[in-house]
């Protein structure tokens, strides 16, 4: 239980908000439920009128092994103008309570999707359950589309709808070998029941699902959706934003590095492989953990790792030149000295090559 949850308790109590009281004493109960302490949580649901408590017993979590409680995210999420405002447009969709609920994201690997939804469960303050494709799909003849039937009855029977969000994370799973891909019809059947499933939603339920490979997916599928949310929209300012970030932060931590956002955009343009914000955090830490005591080693150490090759000093001196970083950066990025740089860029001028 949170210290702002006892807060927000009395508040609503002091202010007679009724179904803020309500929500936040719903809220209590299934922590102290979900953390095994049964007797707390149905003190607190005991105190409350028979018809509340009757509607809070019937929701307190106990969900099938086709759905797993994950946390909201509070970490800071830096998302591109065109998908913020993408984000704050489900969260008022959703709020104006007129159905459209359901919402696809798709994008590659690391873009964001999954934390995403994290970040709207920690602004909604909802619990995200999320589906556990492991034990929805199974080989055997029928099983599969009876699973998928069942998530959807137990998802629709949820008494509070308007507390949860219910993620389906790589959605493409369904059609993907876990089921034997050589019966059609098997898969046929799991399609059919997922298209029935989102048909027969409940209203107040918000269900997201995400892909990798939007286009393995059935067309039919697609259309189920009120809403698909692209995250393949990070430009280089984006990402530069997003590498800029764990930067200050390692400052702010006491950590003695140099910020050099030009130099860090540069970069970030000229990576042969496509980065993604969650390749730029992964390289990044890491750089930033592993880097000397030089304030910015970490930018070579970043540098390197975005290359798809390795070239001699000289040819990489030579490419970053190319590429119109300047002597400053590129010293910092290969350890040559500016006057051995300057020495070495004279002779290949002259000569007409390196």
């Amino acid at each position: 239980m949170k210290k702002q949850d006892v807060v927000d308790l009395i508040e609503a109590h002091v202010t007679g908000n009724n179904a803020l009281f309500i929500n936040k004493a719903y809220e209590i109960a299934n922590d102290f439920y979900r953390n095994g302490e049964q007797e707390l949580a149905n003190f607190i649901i005991g105190q409350l009128t028979p018809s509340l408590r009757m509607t809070l017993q019937n929701n307190l979590i106990q969900t099938s092994s086709l759905l797993k409680e994950i946390d909201s995210s509070s970490e800071t999420f830096i998302l591109p103008d065109v998908l913020s405002e993408q984000i704050k447009g489900i969260v008022n969709a959703v709020s104006k309570n007129i159905g459209i609920s359901k919402f696809l994201f798709v994008g590659s690997p690391g873009t964001g999707k999954t934390e995403a939804v994290k970040q709207l469960g920690r602004v909604m303050h909802r619990n995200i359950y999320l589906v556990n494709f492991d034990e929805l799909i199974d080989s055997r003849l029928g099983v599969t589309q009876k699973n998928i039937s069942a998530l959807f009855d137990e998802i629709n029977r949820f008494s509070l709808p308007k507390k949860s969000i219910f993620l389906f994370d790589e959605l493409d799973a369904l059609a993907l070998d876990r089921i034997n891909s050589n019966d059609l019809r098997e898969m046929g059947r799991a399609t059919t029941s997922l298209l029935k499933g989102l048909d027969c939603l409940n209203r107040d339920v918000l269900l997201i699902a995400t892909t990798n490979l939007q286009k393995n997916l059935d067309k039919a599928i697609s259309r189920r959706f009120d809403a698909i949310i692209n995250f393949d929209q990070y430009g280089v300012d984006d990402l530069t934003e997003v590498a800029s970030f764990f930067v200050e932060t390692a400052i702010k931590n006491g950590i003695n590095i140099e910020k050099d956002k030009k130099l860090l955009r540069k970069i970030i343009a000229n990576s042969p492989e496509k980065l993604t914000p969650g390749v730029i955090k992964n390289l990044m830490r890491t750089s930033i953990a592993f880097g000397d005591l030089d304030t910015k080693d970490y930018l070579r150490r970043f540098y390197l790792a975005t290359r798809g090759e390795f070239l001699s000093k000289n040819k990489e001196a030579t490419a970053l030149r190319n590429a119109g970083f300047t002597l400053r950066e590129i010293e910092t990025l290969t350890l040559i000295s500016k006057s051995e740089l300057c020495r070495f860029f004279n002779e290949v001028d002259v000569n007409g090559s390196e």
